[in-house]
């Protein structure tokens, strides 16, 4: 090869953005088009588990390999002979190795990624040497120095790494609506933050002192969340045994503040000495102390502390230190915080119940989980993947009948624009109801409720104009029980408001 073509300029252009892309965004699937032109597999916008399944999402990336494993070589023999290859491209060079090397590792990490939870690495005992043959061919020559490729340990932590946070995010944000596809994002941000090439360049050994905080309406998912970033750590690679350092299984400490008392609290936390308070029998670790160096605690419901509390949460957060109940001695807490709540902190603010210090100490991350109204005012279709997984969890592998009830019996009787209060967590108590007794009773299911759908509708923009123009008719005849009063009140023609009346939705209001 006496110089690299238009064409193979473009292409190590376009697989060097590949390679650091949020797999979650639209612009991935821009990039894989791109470089596959007419012979890209559909799977719709962004990557999601109910577009696709994982075997399918991953045939654009085989092809693109595929594609670019003979341009690799190339470039590698060019490298060797110092034939035209220019040193300001070196960097492209070794962005694609990157791209093949993840590529042809994916069933390595696949199968690390289930062993690792049953305590066996001795797939990563193995892969390990084959990988750093691998990198050691593509350096090419201890003369030509790479930026990642030099450091084979670390390489291999990232890989392990991201395969970890695409397997969390991929199959546990579930939904093809706008609202999960943003949500899947950010998550992804969170771990990797929105540059990943500086993060696997520097940033990894430092994102564990930023906290991650989770808001969202209860039943949203926000544990989730917090779980799935909690097992995404990064976590170093140990050459000496061939093991990773940690088992990311065990990275997720959680413990739910609403339930619990000021003392317990503490305890729970910070730990305490023997004595220090009735029940203290003997010496205890708090949640903070037990966590490992790459893992999380998870405080769920954090705008339910007290402010004596509070303050001692702010030092954690500040010098990462703090001490058991009832003793002086300073510990260290070494993992990441992520904190939940469905309160409205701007409200909590105002009126003196959380410290703006805390507040901002927590706010540097912040990720929104969406209610389940507004995933189905997108994509209505989510309803079924969700009540598709959800069975699954309830009912076993003989889930199917149980799905199709269910998605019958929630079009006959709640319809479409049942606002799910409770979220997901309201459609899971939903589905065991069915599986138990054939019926779900929604609490408060009301004229006050009808009113809420109907505000929701309107908030998530949902209706059409006919749509608002029949519902608010037949409300605001509901209310004043006068053709003649509606009109007054709505200013339109009072035959108008009788034809828009709907009788279904009237009768509706009408029960109590």
């Amino acid at each position: 090869m006496s110089q690299l073509s238009s064409e193979d300029l473009a292409l190590l252009d376009h697989v060097s953005e590949l390679a650091y892309c949020n797999p979650f965004v639209s612009e991935r699937v821009q990039l894989e088009q791109k470089i596959l032109g007419g012979h890209k597999q559909a799977q719709g916008d962004v990557w999601n588990y109910v577009a696709s399944n994982e075997d399918q999402i991953w045939t654009n990336a085989e092809a693109i390999t595929r594609k670019v494993v003979p341009l690799a070589e190339r470039c590698r023999q060019a490298l060797i002979k110092g034939d035209g290859f220019p040193a300001s491209h070196q960097h492209l060079y070794e962005d694609l190795i990157l791209y093949v090397l993840f590529d042809r590792y994916r069933g390595h990490l696949n199968k690390l990624l289930i062993q690792f939870s049953e305590g066996d690495q001795q797939a990563c005992s193995e892969s390990w040497d084959q990988f750093v043959g691998d990198v050691e061919y593509y350096r090419i020559s201890p003369e030509v120095k790479f930026e990642i490729l030099e450091h084979p340990r670390h390489l291999w932590a990232c890989f392990f790494q991201i395969r970890r946070v695409f397997h969390h995010v991929f199959f546990w944000i579930i939904g093809g609506s706008a609202a999960s596809a943003r949500l899947r994002s950010t998550i992804w941000q969170s771990v990797l933050t929105h540059n990943i090439r500086r993060y696997v360049k520097s940033l990894h050994g430092y994102l564990d002192d930023i906290p991650t905080l989770v808001t969202g309406p209860s039943g949203s998912g926000k544990e989730l969340v917090a779980k799935a970033i909690a097992m995404s750590q990064y976590i170093p690679f140990d050459e000496g045994s061939k093991r990773f350092v940690q088992d990311y299984s065990h990275s997720f400490l959680a413990v739910n503040l609403a339930a619990m008392s000021p003392t317990l609290i503490e305890s729970e936390l910070f730990g305490h000495c023997k004595g220090a308070f009735t029940g203290a029998g003997e010496d205890r670790k708090g949640l903070f102390e037990s966590c490992l160096k790459h893992g999380a605690v998870f405080l769920d419901e954090v705008g339910e502390l007290k402010e004596s509390i509070q303050v001692k949460l702010l030092r954690v957060l500040q010098t990462r230190s703090f001490q058991r109940l009832e003793e002086l001695t300073p510990r260290q807490f070494q993992g990441k915080l992520i904190a939940a709540t469905n309160r409205d902190f701007s409200l909590e603010l105002d009126e003196g119940r959380f410290r703006h210090d805390l507040y901002y100490r927590l706010c540097a991350d912040i990720i929104q989980t969406p209610t389940l109204a507004q995933q189905l005012a997108d994509s209505y279709d989510d309803l079924k993947f969700l009540v598709d997984h959800l069975s699954r969890r309830i009912a076993g592998p003989d889930f199917k009948p149980l799905a199709e009830e269910a998605c019958a019996w929630i079009e006959k009787n709640l319809g479409c624009h049942y606002p799910w209060p409770g979220n997901v967590r309201e459609l899971e108590q939903c589905l065991r109801n069915l599986l138990i007794r054939g019926v779900y009773c929604p609490v408060n299911r009301t004229t006050s409720s009808k009113q809420q759908q109907f505000a929701s509708s309107v908030i998530s923009g949902e209706l059409t104009a006919d749509q608002l123009l029949e519902r608010y008719c037949t409300l605001v005849y509901a209310q004043t029980g006068s053709y003649e009063e509606a009109a007054r009140r709505l200013d339109i023609d009072r035959r108008t408001v009788k034809r828009k009346v709907n009788q279904d939705l009237l009768e509706e209001l009408r029960t109590p």
